[in-house]
């Protein structure tokens, strides 16, 4: 058990396709002293749809002349990959960790020994999905996005009849605006969720700079999520609004 909150660097997909960017924002997590270094397990084609757009914060970023499709292709990690990164972060003394998009994927993020399984928020009313990750036994970890009270204690109700203990399941707030505003931020959501189900908390967090998450620990947060990019001038979608490696650290 630590005795301090969990820290997830967020790696997501900002080693835009790339294996070797990918290996150095391990590196960069671990320098860190992050605990775990987070990326995305998908299947483009299974994830959107053909004619799905961009979201807004992306279009700044990544221009408006492809699709959602084509742009999350381009940072899709296939299996050869993922057991690259996994091998990485045992040589680093980090813990791979992924979010698994779909239940082929979960199986695939089992299959390589995975420890806990993260959910994200867009997941959290996908029934067939949460019965499946909660399947596992194994810690979970739960982004609630712009989920509501009655769907997080849904989800909450199908992970444990699924066979995962409510003390295995860690929620996070989280704001899904990329930069999240201060005035935003509304951690007392935070404590209304530990609250209201007797569940561990945490915070994802997509705000500037690193004074929300110190706040959030002072108010009882055991994890802290946190995107982690080598160079915010790097192209793709999600570097702006998120820590180069010195500030993370």
């Amino acid at each position: 058990m630590l005795n301090r909150p969990m820290i997830i660097a967020e790696a997501g997909v900002n080693h835009n396709g790339d294996i070797e960017l990918a290996k150095r924002l391990i590196d960069a997590a671990a320098d860190a002293g992050a605990d775990l270094v987070k990326f995305q397990t998908f299947n483009s084609d299974e994830l959107v749809s053909k004619n799905a757009p961009k979201a807004d914060y992306q279009i700044p970023t990544t221009g408006n002349f492809q699709s959602q499709l084509a742009m999350l292709r381009q940072l899709e990690l296939n299996r050869e990959m993922h057991e690259t990164l996994f091998a990485h972060c045992g040589d680093r003394a980090i813990e791979f960790f992924s979010s698994g998009f779909d239940i082929e994927s979960l199986n695939y993020l089992a299959s390589l020994g995975a420890k806990r399984f993260k959910i994200p928020s867009g997941e959290i009313v996908n029934l067939p999905y949460l019965r499946h990750v909660g399947g596992f036994g194994k810690p979970i970890i739960l982004s609630t996005g712009m989920a509501t009270f009655g769907e997080i204690e849904s989800a909450l109700e199908v992970l444990e009849g699924a066979g995962t203990p409510r003390q295995r399941i860690t929620i996070l707030h989280c704001n899904t605006e990329y930069p999240t505003p201060i005035k935003d931020v509304n951690l007392h959501a935070m404590c209304s969720i530990r609250d209201a189900f007797s569940v561990s908390v945490g915070y994802s967090d997509h705000s500037p700079g690193i004074e929300v998450p110190i706040a959030a620990v002072a108010l009882g947060a055991t994890v802290i999520e946190k995107h982690l990019t080598l160079d915010r001038n790097l192209p793709g979608p999600d570097h702006k609004a998120i820590l180069e490696p010195k500030e993370f650290k």
